[in-house]
């Protein structure tokens, strides 16, 4: 049965106390206590994470207010809930509200994505200025990379009069700072001319900024804003509905990015990417990776990314938060780099400390990063309103070793909190797309049992790119082959001359054949180690043209053979010619067994190959080369 959450209000005038009446929680055996997270909209434009947030409207009338909450360790899906529409009939007092927002733009939602849920995106924008402005908001989504859409934009909601405008329309002003100026150069590098220091976020390249985006994100939506005062903080809800289609590993980092113009005027403007972990269930502890596809051709100097997220969900802060992530023996430790944290802190020096730290150390296959005198509040503990507070991540990059192989990877954290039992994260893992890899092949068959046998053949194989051990090949080869029957074909007749007198006639044929045939093997193949192969599989082949040559050399001898005596002596010698030609026949099935040595899984290598014909035709040995690319 579905499942609903519903929204109880207390209203005095302007001032309104919201709660809300959650189902009971379903505990996922062996995890931390199942608790509910929320996150209001209050149909003003304002949010809350809050679970009984109280909130003061500025001005009378309507307002439909939204819940959505998120249940974690739970085993069934988010709650349903119904918007309430709530009226405010009096202002008897309004708060003096401080400005909330360090940063001038961000983006937040209200919960990792599931396949088949809805989430909220909040851009927030603030007006840095000292006058009142207008300017444009871009919202991008569904990342090229994937081949389904991960997102559908359901509903825009909007509370300070921004309008939407076609999507294809990229305005900007062409103008920028002269003190500032900024030029792409032919390798999509920037160059700034006048060495002026560029904020990591802020930029002034409007139009390369939207190019990039458009080349890395499908969809986008565009807003226009106007009216905006000095110091005003505004909130614009993006609905988004996860699709069935979207990836479902959930190890796997997803993104949308926001770009902010604050002024129309300028091409100045602020950018901000939003990363989310794909989730079957929600649960605050999780590990994942920005490598979960990858094309193994263009790896090799490809820095992974990975997040590690927990919580503390204890009854008391956690002093002490120790991470021990596996580290798998594809990727170099050494290059590890811890990038950003939650607590913010600094890393640790090589000797001990009393202030708060990071401290990163290593085993033969595990990172550890040791959070050190810190303060991370627990959700159970008193007086903690916002459940973010106790979050923590630490996102780090990791490069690949030098010798690495085409296989898929798995790594996990286990998360303690001070001296609790371990909490382990799911599985991050790594995998490569299959790739195609095409191999040109030439060599020679040897036919033991054929007369003056010739068998040169040229071909091509298609392959999975440079597998690691087990992989699938398919192969199409032609053939020129030309020998002999064996053994001439002899007969003998007796042949009534003239006048009554009878002879022997004695045919001998010797045939001789020019074949051109098509091969078309398909093999199981398996990588010893990086220079030998071996293989097995079926092969069919056809003979696509076939020229067949009959040299007879008529020979009539003198009188009739009786049994015993000596062989007669020939009175004439004739020869005789016939030929005859057919296609697309003579089709046949082989088993093959195959080995290589060489470079097994990418470039040049030599190869033997026994085939054995099913119908007992002929089984002959195959000699190539190959060059795989």
């Amino acid at each position: 049965m579905t499942r609903t959450a519903t929204i109880k209000t207390e209203v005095n005038g302007n001032h309104v106390l919201f709660t809300p009446e959650t189902p009971v929680l379903n505990q996922i055996a062996g995890a931390p206590k199942a608790f509910y997270t929320f996150f209001w909209e209050m149909g003003d434009g304002s949010y809350s994470k809050e679970k009984t947030p109280k909130h003061v409207y500025k001005k009378k009338g309507e307002y439909e207010v939204r819940l959505w909450a998120t249940n974690n360790y739970d085993t069934g899906k988010p709650p349903t809930s119904r918007p309430k529409k709530i009226a405010v009939n009096s202002v008897s007092s309004t708060s003096d509200e401080m400005a909330s927002m360090d940063t001038d733009f961000d983006l937040i939602r209200n919960r990792e994505p599931v396949p088949l849920q809805e989430i909220v995106s909040v851009m927030r924008y603030k007006n840095t200025k000292d006058y009142t402005t207008k300017g444009k908001l871009y919202l991008f989504y569904n990342e090229h990379k994937f081949k389904a859409d991960n997102f559908m934009l359901k509903e825009v909601r909007t509370y300070y009069n921004e309008k939407e405008i076609p999507a294809t329309t990229f305005a900007y002003t062409g103008k920028t700072h002269l003190d500032n100026t900024l030029l792409a150069s032919n390798d999509a590098s920037i160059l700034n001319l006048k060495a002026v220091a560029q904020d990591s976020t802020e930029k002034t390249n409007l139009p390369l900024t939207l190019t990039e985006a458009k080349a890395f994100y499908k969809d986008w939506s565009v807003l226009e804003f106007d009216n905006m005062e000095p110091n005003e903080e505004r909130n614009v809800f993006f609905s988004l509905e996860t699709t069935p289609e979207m990836i479902r590993d959930t190890s796997a980092i997803i993104s949308v990015r926001g770009v902010y113009v604050p002024d129309s005027n300028y091409d100045n403007h602020e950018v901000k990417d939003m990363e989310m972990e794909i989730v079957t269930s929600h649960d605050p502890n999780k590990m994942s990776t920005n490598g979960t596809l990858m094309n193994y051709r263009f790896v090799r100097f490809k820095t992974l990314k990975y997040k590690i997220k927990f919580q503390n969900n204890g009854e008391g802060p956690a002093r002490t938060i120790r991470l021990e992530t596996d580290i798998p023996e594809m990727l170099d430790k050494s290059t590890l780099k811890v990038t950003d944290m939650y607590p913010k802190c600094d890393i640790c020096p090589k000797y001990e400390v009393e202030y708060s730290c990071l401290d990163t150390t290593f085993t033969d296959t595990q990172a550890i990063f040791t959070f050190k005198n810190i303060y991370l509040p627990g959700s159970e503990q008193k007086n903690i309103k916002e459940y973010d507070s106790t979050k923590g991540f630490v996102k780090y990059n990791i490069k690949f070793a030098k010798d690495f192989h085409k296989k898929s990877t798995k790594s996990r954290t286990a998360i303690i909190f001070d001296k609790n039992e371990p909490i382990i994260t799911n599985y991050s893992t790594t995998r490569f797309m299959p790739g195609l890899s095409v191999g040109v092949k030439a060599g020679y068959n040897s036919f033991s049992d054929l007369k003056n046998s010739e068998n040169y053949f040229i071909g091509a194989t298609l392959s999975p790119y440079k597998s690691y051990r087990w992989y699938w090949q398919v192969e199409l080869m032609n053939n020129f082959h030309n020998y002999e029957n064996s053994v001439p074909i002899v007969s003998e007749r007796i042949v009534d001359g003239p006048q009554g007198f009878r002879f022997t006639q004695r045919r001998t044929t010797s045939s001789s054949f020019e074949n051109i045939d098509w091969d078309i093997p398909v093999l199981l193949r398996y990588n010893v180690n990086n220079y030998i192969g071996l293989g097995a599989g079926i092969q069919g082949t056809v003979t696509v043209s076939n020229k067949t040559t009959n040299d007879v050399l008529v020979e009539d001898l003198e009188g009739i053979q009786q049994p015993g005596a000596d062989p007669l002596p020939v009175i004439r010698t004739t020869n005789e010619t016939d030929s005859s030609s057919d296609s697309f026949n003579n089709l046949r099935n082989s088993v093959i067994l195959d080995a290589t040595l060489g470079f097994a899984r990418i470039g040049p290598s030599v190869g033997a190959r026994y085939v054995y014909d099913l119908e007992d035709v002929f089984n002959y040995w195959q000699f190539y080369a190959i060059w795989k690319f």
